[in-house]
């Protein structure tokens, strides 16, 4: 007889087994006996098993991309050889990633993303080294790592390591150690390839259109007058592209036509269409795009018919007609007196001076105006009082930038006659050094930054880096010594724009620190992280390299244009300006290729490298807004 079972104990009797219902330690009687005990629980307490080992389950799942990176970053090359061998996918519409290069031996300061395998913004190179901090830098440089090979977005695909041809050993130390012809004939050929892929996107997706969409392979339209293939004609005609030249100018020939009922902007059409016709005139000769730059010019006069002079932003070319935007009737200052070399030139070349006048008496009415603070202007003008408006508000930045420009390249166009414009830019560069001028902290970088009603703001757009360019060019025209050493101090902080970053890709804005006890020079707000492969700083990388000979500012442009390759380069042809130049992994394409980048960005990259001072002598030509070169007037005297 069984006992009586007690409450809060499990009664467990053993029967039927051989040799008098001896105990067996057999596998199949432990799995009986852990049944029966899983049985017994209540339902309760299996449910709460089954959950937590559930639980557990998938945080095993989670976790394992970490563990997995981390162990991949202990053991180094082998584990890394191994998983690229073996677990990754292949993907059979991208192109075989090819051997990467090696990072820049730049210094590091720490990074403040918390993703390891992210390098963070480089320290300044010189000042650092000086400072003697080479243990640090090692370590940092040890925790380089590179990134996957692509950025797939909307079916196309980003190569990220589709590595600048020989950019395996292009540290910045061993350019300057090695600077060879071989090195300089590379990276022209570089260039070259370069406008090639831009050009194939453009030929295959967006031919006789404004501007191409590299990501979904289209284009879009501004003016519908072919804008990046008329800001490509002197670009190709300097690179040499003779084949590439041959079939624009066939479309220029039989397709391009401005009797077109369409509303243009007289700025961004005088600076790229009217300058790019004009150049590409006077580099070969040939009448056909001299006639096209009468035509458009011709159209673009209804613009000057406003009450105070001042020119209105907008010109219908087809029906003769001009209007100020619909939300305002003010010009911003820049562009009405940033077309002043396209005019004066077409002037001197059709014996018709009405252009030259139009021009030339908006810089009278801007000259004599008051509202500027030492020399500086304001943001925009009315064209019915043509007074300046919204004053209070100076800048070197958009809507004023090369107005600046301007004033020292038409007295330099003009035989360096014309002294009422050297005069104001001399004192618009006194009025940057006493306002806008400061020096970021730790580093002290030199910046100019911005002036809102009395208040600095430490504000400096990418824009600004025609500076440095603009001083130089100034000092090799006989304007004081020290504007090249400023234009030097300058020319470093728009490289450490790029260097901060990243991709290695400086943003549209940035906003620097000038607080004692700061750790970051920059800091750029979320807003402000896109690129859109602006020019300026080759453009002025190539002014200090012609003026000095100082082989660095060479390897600081074959720096950005490796970053131009590895990030915003689209495999099936073209470049992408993008969102955030902070972000390795995913810079965010935008989906544009601006026209500008074929007009000026890889023009200046490829004159930058260039050994011959006569490839578009600054003693013989003087270059628009829009990178197209025209020459300075011969002496009459």
């Amino acid at each position: 007889m069984h006992s009586p079972s007690r409450q809060g104990y499990v009664s467990i009797t053993f029967t039927g087994q051989e040799g008098g219902g001896s105990y067996n330690n057999s596998k199949q009687w432990r799995r009986q006996s852990c049944w029966r005990k899983w049985k017994q629980l209540s339902r309760l307490q299996r449910s709460v098993i089954v959950f937590i080992l559930v639980l557990l389950f998938i945080c095993g799942i989670s976790s394992y991309p970490t563990v997995t990176d981390h162990l991949r970053g202990l053991t180094g090359g082998e584990l890394e050889k191994d998983s690229n061998s073996v677990l990754r996918p292949v993907i059979p519409h991208l192109l075989p990633e090819p051997v990467k290069e090696v990072q820049p031996l730049l210094p590091e300061q720490p990074s403040q993303r918390k993703v390891s395998n992210k390098r963070g913004p480089p320290a300044l190179l010189n000042r650092l080294q000086k400072k003697g901090n080479t243990s640090e830098q090692h370590d940092k440089a040890s925790n380089v790592k590179n990134e996957e090979g692509v950025i797939s977005w909307r079916g196309s695909v980003i190569d990220t390591h589709q590595a600048t041809e020989g950019a395996k050993d292009d540290s910045p130390a061993n350019q300057e150690a090695n600077s060879t012809q071989e090195s300089v004939s590379k990276w022209l050929e570089v260039v070259r390839e370069s406008f090639r892929h831009a050009w194939k996107g453009y030929k295959d997706f967006a031919w006789g259109h404004d501007e191409l969409r590299p990501i979904s392979k289209s284009y879009s339209e501004w003016f519908g007058l072919g804008l990046t293939l008329i800001d490509a004609l002197d670009t190709m005609w300097i690179l040499g592209l003779k084949e590439e030249f041959e079939e624009a100018k066939s479309w220029v020939a039989t397709e391009l036509t401005f009797n077109k009922n369409v509303d243009v902007n007289l700025f961004e059409s005088t600076i790229r269409i009217l300058g790019g016709l004009l150049s590409t005139y006077h580099l070969t000769g040939d009448t056909l795009f001299l006639d096209k730059a009468k035509d458009i010019g011709s159209r673009l006069m209804p613009a000057f018919n406003t009450p105070s002079k001042i020119p209105y932003s907008d010109v219908n070319i087809g029906k003769g007609t001009a209007h100020p935007p619909r939300w305002t009737s003010d010009s911003t200052v820049a562009e009405v007196t940033s077309i002043q070399l396209e005019f004066r030139e077409l002037s001197r070349l059709t014996k018709d001076p009405q252009y030259e006048a139009a021009v030339a008496e908006v810089m009278k009415q801007v000259h004599k105006l008051d509202g500027k603070l030492d020399g500086l202007v304001p943001m925009f003008i009315n064209t019915n009082s043509g007074q300046f408006t919204h004053q209070g508000i100076y800048t070197l930045g958009a809507r004023a930038d090369s107005y600046y420009e301007y004033l020292l390249k038409q007295w330099v166009q003009g035989g360096k006659k014309e002294d009422q414009f050297m005069e104001d830019y001399l004192q618009a560069v006194e009025g940057v050094k006493k306002n806008l001028l400061q020096k970021s902290s730790p580093n002290g970088l030199t910046f100019v930054g911005e002036v809102s009603h009395g208040q600095f703001s430490p504000k400096m757009d990418h824009l600004v880096c025609f500076l440095p360019g603009t001083l130089a060019l100034g000092a090799h025209n006989g304007l004081p010594a020290d504007h090249m050493d400023l234009a030097k101090q300058l020319m470093e902080t728009c490289y450490q724009m790029y260097m901060h970053m990243e991709t290695g890709l400086s943003p549209e804005i940035v906003h620097f620190n000038m607080h004692q006890g700061s750790t970051r020079d920059v800091e750029v707000k979320l807003a402000d992280r896109h690129n859109l492969l602006r020019p300026e700083t080759v453009e002025s990388l190539f002014y200090l390299y012609r003026f000095t000979k100082d082989h660095k500012y060479r390897v600081w442009g074959w720096e950005i244009l490796k970053s131009f390759n590895k990030y915003t380069k689209v495999t099936s042809g073209g470049y992408t300006s993008i969102n955030n130049v902070r972000d390795l992994d995913y810079p965010s394409p935008r989906d544009k290729m601006e026209s500008f980048f074929l007009g000026e960005t890889l023009k200046y990259l490829y004159l930058l490298f260039s050994n011959d001072p006569d490839l578009i002598s600054l003693d013989q030509y003087v270059f628009n807004t829009e990178a197209h070169p025209l020459p300075i007037w011969p002496s009459t005297a």
